[in-house]
């Protein structure tokens, strides 16, 4: 295809490299497919992206995942961390709910990387796929799915992209989405999360925490040598307090909510906060196009799916795609699409409503709130069926 027409014709095209976005495009490096990728930011904030504070921890399979993309061998392995166990503790209760690499029977429970470097190395392995085309710094103005064959993106370059299936990837709070009249379930907690990395007094010995205050959480996850990255969760009014705070105060408040569990607590860099707002999609398919990572189901970060969640339904729909051309069916058809739609909501609602509905429990001051919350933690702990349950999760 060497006319500039054809240029412009491709098999997928994906709106959104973010990290899934990316992923995905790297699901095809070994096939004939012509992929597209269309995003506002320059290949060179792509290349380098800058540090947000945020460090994602991984399953075991995502990270399988990323060894199949040929990603996860290029990370150095002095920036990965294991975390060996993680531990749920209610208010000041000294009870607590707690997951360890020998019940899941593994070297350990999960993997930390920081979302940038996940982000670095996706888009480095990208750069070496041939039949990739990155379009950088352009919007996308609409999209027509009215065409039995083909769907069309207008950019805000003035050019157009036929595919013959679009995805969109483009955040919880998707443009392509709503451009596609796709509504979602939006559930805003009002709520803001904090997160920094910060260096403490006492060893974290591998082990993440998620301390639930009642009008807090505070959450710990092991970083390299005594460092950890921090995760405090409260009021939007109280996270513009400990946003303006100096360090000083700032290292004293957070290790106050920590009750002194890590002795001295220094800030390292910069606090970053966010929203916490999560999103489901209606569905998760239309007329030649489709939704995966947060456009689809954006997740609260406090069971730790989101990315997750993500690379799952990036494979199961990959796995369709495959399949079908494969057995000559067109990849595009409401038939391919249907199977992906059916097999995440499957995964992704007993998730995302789970996640919602212990964070909605375990903020709620209410007595009746604490007794369940205790009760839940004890029954979790002695109930080994519903253990294992949760375990399966992160294998």
């Amino acid at each position: 295809m060497n006319s500039k027409k054809n240029k412009m014709i491709f098999d997928i095209a994906i709106i959104g490299a973010g990290p899934v976005g990316i992923a995905f495009a790297c699901s095809f490096a070994k096939t004939n497919m012509k992929i597209a990728i269309i995003e506002k930011q320059p290949k060179k904030i792509l290349a380098n992206p800058k540090i947000d504070g945020r460090e994602i921890a991984l399953t075991h399979r995502s990270a399988d995942i990323l060894k199949e993309l040929n990603v996860w061998q290029n990370i150095p392995a002095k920036l990965i961390t294991t975390i060996k166990e993680a531990r749920v503790l209610n208010g000041n209760s000294k009870y607590f709910l707690d997951f360890t690499h020998q019940q899941l029977q593994k070297e350990c429970l999960g993997y930390l990387i920081p979302n940038n470097l996940i982000r670095k190395y996706l888009y480095k392995r990208l750069t070496n796929i041939p039949n990739v085309t990155l379009i950088d710094k352009v919007n996308c103005i609409s999209i027509d799915t009215g065409n039995n064959e083909y769907s069309s993106i207008q950019l805000s370059n003035g050019e157009k992209i036929k595919a013959s299936l679009i995805v969109a990837s483009d955040s919880r709070f998707s443009k392509a989405r709503s451009m596609m009249n796709i509504s979602a379930f939006i559930h805003d907690f009002n709520k803001n999360m904090i997160v920094c990395r910060m260096e403490h007094e006492k060893p974290h010995n591998n082990i993440a925490y998620e301390f639930f205050r009642y009008t807090q959480t505070q959450a710990s996850l092991p970083y390299i040598k005594k460092q950890s990255s921090i995760v405090t969760t409260v009021s939007r009014k109280t996270s513009k307090f400990l946003m303006k705070i100096d360090n000083k105060k700032f290292n004293k408040e957070i290790r106050s909510n920590f009750n002194n569990f890590f002795g001295e607590m220094k800030l390292i860099g910069k606090r970053y906060s966010y929203p916490m707002i999560t999103t489901y999609s209606k569905k998760f398919v239309a007329h030649r196009f489709a939704l995966i990572g947060d456009a689809a189901v954006g997740m609260h970060p406090v069971t730790a799916h989101g990315f997750n969640l993500g690379l799952k339904g990036l494979e199961i729909i990959t796995k369709e795609i495959k399949s079908a051309i494969k057995h000559k069916i067109d990849f595009g058809s409401p038939l391919v699409l249907r199977k992906y739609q059916y097999k995440l909501h499957r995964i992704a609602i007993p998730i995302y409503l789970g996640t919602n509905g212990i964070v909605s429990l375990y903020t709620n001051t209410t007595v009746p709130a604490m007794l369940a919350r205790q009760f839940i933690l004890k029954a979790v702990n002695l109930l080994k069926p519903v253990k294992q349950t949760f375990l399966q999760v992160l294998r």
